[in-house]
C-alpha cells in the first residue's frame, strides 16, 4: 500500500550526474523507470509536482513535464485532470513474495500465548488525553535529552504509587526509567560486573533465554535453581557461587506460585550474608484474585534488592516503559548504564505515564481489567471442567495464565502441534526450563488476550488432546487404561480432581 501524503508535493531522491555527459532529460528518464521497476516507487504513489521536482534538482520545469509525458506515453506513470502524477498500475514489479506479510495464514480459533495482556482493552482515549497534556505542559527544556535515570515528573509519579501499592521503599532519586523488562535486566546485570559479581542465578523453570542473553552481554555465567510449591529453594540458591538472583516473588513465572514468607526472609539473609542483589521481577502482582496482597521484597531490603517492573502488562507491551527501583548505591551506576545505552526513554510517553497514573485513571484501568481477567478466569476453569475435568490446573491466583498438568505418558510436543493444526495456540512448559525437558508435559494457557467465547471454543476443540481420550468420546473416557493423573502442586488445599485456582 502506497503512502498517502499531505496536500504538499512529496519528496523523491533521484540522482542526476551533469559532469557524465548524458543528457538530463535521459537521465531523469532512466532514474524514474528504475525507481519503479525496482520498487522504490509503489502502485499508486504520488510524484511530486513537475514545479517541486524540478526546483529540488535544479531542472527546467518544461525538462520534468517532458519526462513526465514521455513516461506517461509508456505506461509508466498515470494521471488525471486535478489529481496528481502516480505510478501506473502494472509498472512496478512486485517484490518477492519471501518479503510479503503472510497474510493468509490461517484464523486462530483461540491462541493461548501468554504473557499478553488484553490488547483491546487498552485505554487509548486515557492515553490520548495523557500524551496532549504532556505535550502542551511539558517545559521547553524537557524536549531536549534530559536525566538518563527519566523524567523527574514521572518518578515521583513512580514512587509515590509504588509505595502506595506494593509497599515499596521508592525514593524518585534511586528510580532508572527503562525500555521494559528486557533492558532492566540487562542495565543490572551490567552494573553489577563492574562491581565484581561473575553469576547471576535465576528460577528454574522461569525465563532462561532472556536471562542467558543478558548474563552473557554482561560477561557473566547464569546457573539455574529449582523453584517448587514454596518458589524458589534459597538452599540451592546458596549452594551456587551466584551473588546476583533473578526472581518473581509475588507470582513466580511460570508456575504461578508465590515465594512462601520463610523463603522471603530466607532469601533476604542470603543477600546480606554473601552481600549479593536480588534482582525482583513484580510480575502480574496488579492482578489477583484467591489471596491478599504482598508487599515486595525491595519494601524489606532496600539495599539489596532491584526492584523491576513494567506497563507491559497493566496497559500494553508496545509502550515498552519499564522501571528499576534501585539500591543507593546502584543508581549512579545504573544510570550510567542507561545513558550509555541510548540516552534514556522517551520523555514525551514519560510524562504521558505520569498524567495516567497521578489523576487515578491507571487505577481506574486496572480495576476494570481485574473484573475482565477474572471472568476469563472463570472461563478457563469452567471449559476445562466440561471437556478436560481430569487435568489439574494450577497458577490462577493471580495473573493471566494457568499451567495445565497433563497426564504422564502425554507427548508435550504433540499435543501442541495437534492443537496447532485445529487452529488452537498451545504452549509448553519445555520452553521455560533450562535444560529444555518436555517432561513432565504442562501448557502454559495464557487467557489475557482471548475472549471468554474463545477460551471456551478453544478448549473444547482440544479437550481430548489433554485427557489423551479420541475425539468424539465422553470427557470421562479413559482407553484402554486409565492414565495416571500428575503428581498436583498443592493448590489453596485442593488435591486433584476438577481445575481449581491457585
Amino acid at each position: 500500500m502506497p503512502p498517502e501524503w499531505s496536500s504538499s508535493s512529496p519528496d523523491l531522491l533521484l540522482a542526476i550526474d551533469r559532469s557524465s555527459g548524458r543528457p538530463l532529460r535521459s537521465q531523469l528518464e532512466h532514474a524514474l523507470r528504475d525507481a519503479i521497476r525496482n520498487g522504490r516507487l509503489e502502485l499508486g504513489e504520488r510524484l511530486p509536482s513537475s514545479r517541486e521536482l524540478a526546483r529540488a534538482l535544479g531542472l527546467s520545469r518544461g525538462l520534468v513535464q517532458e519526462c513526465y509525458a514521455q513516461l506517461l506515453a509508456e505506461g509508466y506513470l498515470v494521471t488525471h485532470p486535478g489529481s496528481a502524477t502516480r505510478v501506473a498500475a502494472g509498472a512496478a514489479t512486485a517484490p518477492p513474495a519471501t518479503a510479503r506479510l503472510q497474510t493468509d495464514a490461517p484464523r486462530m480459533l483461540a491462541d493461548f500465548r501468554c504473557g499478553v495482556p488484553d490488547l483491546r482493552s487498552f485505554p487509548v482515549r486515557d492515553w490520548t488525553r495523557a500524551m496532549r497534556e504532556a505535550a502542551s505542559g511539558m517545559p521547553t527544556e524537557e524536549f531536549d535529552y534530559g536525566d538518563p535515570r527519566g523524567t523527574r515528573a514521572l518518578r515521583e509519579v513512580l514512587a509515590g504509587y509504588l509505595r502506595r501499592v506494593r509497599a515499596a521503599a521508592a525514593d524518585p532519586d534511586h528510580i532508572v526509567v527503562c525500555n521494559g523488562y528486557a533492558q532492566g535486566v540487562g542495565l543490572a546485570l551490567r552494573a553489577l560486573a563492574d562491581t565484581g559479581v561473575r553469576t547471576v542465578a535465576f528460577e528454574n523453570p522461569g525465563s532462561p533465554a532472556t536471562v542467558a542473553a543478558a548474563a552473557t552481554a554482561a560477561g557473566m555465567r547464569a546457573v539455574p535453581v529449582p523453584v517448587d510449591e514454596h518458589g524458589i529453594d534459597v538452599r540451592a540458591l546458596a549452594a551456587t557461587e551466584a551473588r546476583a538472583v533473578l526472581v518473581t516473588p509475588a507470582h513466580q513465572w511460570p508456575t504461578g506460585v508465590a515465594l512462601a514468607p520463610e523463603r522471603r526472609l530466607a532469601l533476604i539473609e542470603w543477600a546480606r550474608d554473601r552481600s549479593a542483589y536480588i534482582l525482583e521481577d513484580d510480575y502480574d502482582a496488579e492482578f489477583r484474585y484467591d489471596r491478599e496482597p504482598v508487599g515486595v521484597l525491595q519494601g524489606l531490603e532496600p539495599h539489596r534488592v532491584i526492584g523491576l517492573g513494567t506497563v507491559s502488562k497493566s496497559l500494553a507491551p508496545a509502550l515498552r516503559i519499564g522501571w528499576m527501583v534501585c539500591p543507593p548505591d546502584l543508581a549512579e551506576p545504573l544510570a550510567e548504564q542507561k545513558l550509555r545505552s541510548d540516552r534514556g526513554t522517551p520523555g514525551l510517553d514519560q510524562h504521558a505515564l505520569a498524567r495516567l497514573i497521578e489523576p487515578g485513571r491507571f487505577d481506574r484501568h486496572l480495576r476494570r481489567m481485574r473484573a475482565t481477567y477474572a471472568a476469563r478466569r472463570a472461563a478457563l476453569l469452567a471449559a476445562l471442567s466440561e471437556h478436560a475435568p481430569k487435568v489439574p490446573v494450577t497458577g490462577l491466583a493471580a495473573g493471566f495464565h494457568a499451567v495445565a498438568h497433563l497426564p504422564a505418558d502425554t507427548d508435550e510436543k504433540h499435543v501442541i502441534a495437534a492443537a496447532r493444526a485445529r487452529q488452537v495456540g498451545l504452549y509448553g512448559m519445555s520452553s521455560c526450563r533450562a535444560s529444555h525437558t518436555d517432561t513432565p508435559a504442562q501448557l502454559i494457557l495464557g487467557f489475557g488476550n482471548v475472549s471468554e467465547r474463545g477460551i471456551a471454543a478453544g478448549i473444547a476443540a482440544i479437550g481430548d488432546l489433554l485427557t489423551g481420550r479420541p475425539k468424539g468420546t465422553s470427557p470421562g473416557w479413559a482407553g484402554t487404561k486409565d492414565l495416571p493423573a500428575p503428581p498436583t502442586p498443592r493448590t489453596n488445599g485442593s488435591h486433584g480432581g476438577a481445575p481449581t485456582a491457585s
